[in-house]
Formats: C-alpha cells, sequence, structure tokens
C-alpha cells in the first residue's frame, strides 16, 4: 500500500517544490498576471488576479492526494518563482504542467523542477508514466519536456486554452520510469 504524503516538499540543487499557500497568493498573483504565460496554459486565466491566485491556492489545499499534486516551485534566494502540476485528466497517466515566471526564463529552472518531480512521481506517488504537452507554437516547452526526460508521441491534438479562449495544436509527450 502506497502511504501518501499530505504535503510533500521536493528539493533540487537550486529549488524547493512545495505545495503553495496563503503567504504565496500576493507573489503567485504578480508573477502568474502575464499575458505570454497564461497563453502558453491550458487552465490559466488572463488576467490573472488576487482572486485567482487566492482560489488557486483554495483549489490545491482541497485536491485528492492520491489523483493530484500541485507544487509552488520555489527558488532558494529569489522565493516563488512558478508551479509545477500533477494530475489525473483523460490520459491513461497523469498529466504535468507547469510555468515559470518571465523573469526566470533561460535558466534551467523548469526542467529542474520536472526531473524533481518525475523522481518524486516514481518514488512517491508511485507512477510509472506521465504525459505531458505543449502548444505548437511553444518549442521551448517542448526542449524543457525532453530535457526532463519526455519523449514525443507523435500525437498532435486540439485542447482548450483557456487564456486564448481557443482550441491549440498540442504536441503530446509521454515520461516513462
Amino acid at each position: 500500500m502506497c502511504v501518501i504524503e499530505p504535503a510533500p516538499v521536493v528539493e533540487t540543487r537550486r529549488l524547493a517544490l512545495r505545495a503553495p499557500g496563503a503567504q504565496d497568493i500576493s507573489r503567485l498573483a504578480a508573477l502568474a498576471n502575464d499575458p505570454d504565460i497564461a497563453r502558453m496554459t491550458l487552465r490559466m486565466p488572463h488576467p490573472f488576479s488576487l482572486a485567482d491566485a487566492e482560489a488557486f491556492v483554495l483549489g490545491v489545499a482541497a485536491q485528492d492526494p492520491a489523483r493530484a499534486r500541485t507544487f509552488l516551485i520555489e527558488h532558494e534566494d529569489q522565493g516563488p518563482i512558478g508551479v509545477l502540476g500533477l494530475f489525473e485528466d483523460k490520459d491513461p497517466a497523469p498529466e504535468v504542467g507547469y510555468w515559470i515566471a518571465r523573469p526566470f526564463w533561460g535558466r534551467g529552472y523548469a526542467t529542474e523542477a520536472l526531473q524533481g518531480a518525475t523522481v518524486w512521481a516514481a518514488r512517491a506517488w508511485k507512477r510509472r508514466a506521465l504525459m505531458a504537452g505543449h502548444f505548437t507554437d511553444n518549442p521551448a516547452s517542448g526542449r524543457v519536456l525532453e530535457k526532463a526526460g519526455f519523449l514525443y508521441t507523435g500525437e498532435v491534438r486540439k485542447d482548450f486554452s483557456r487564456a486564448r479562449a481557443a482550441e491549440v495544436a498540442t504536441r503530446r509527450m509521454v515520461w516513462l520510469a
């Protein structure tokens, strides 16, 4: 039997992945209120308000830990810099999604967070596979996923982006433990 940790903390070389809390609401609202972040996600609205950040934190607290885990990505010196979530959806394996705030792009934080999350998912969450996708107009996300060990499945499907209010072609990827 798998014992589910109530609020795991995953530590990497420069980052800690932990549950977001009330103390993070204003920082999340400030970082996430960027149209270039929101338009590359499925679920994030834009604009992203303080109320959205509060609802997000409350939603994470209510997640079933056997089916979903959402982590705040916290840098050792900079504080919160993004979010990474794993959740069961329509795919046969849990899906992973993430975003990093613009001031922290291009520094390897997303790859480092994903690598930490995949190790945690395999060891503590007992998952043998994870799914991910990136919009076809966001090849940088595909490179991040490849560096973290994800492989292209060959599937491209249309997924609805809340911030774009439209369906977007999404290249599907898989990670296997």
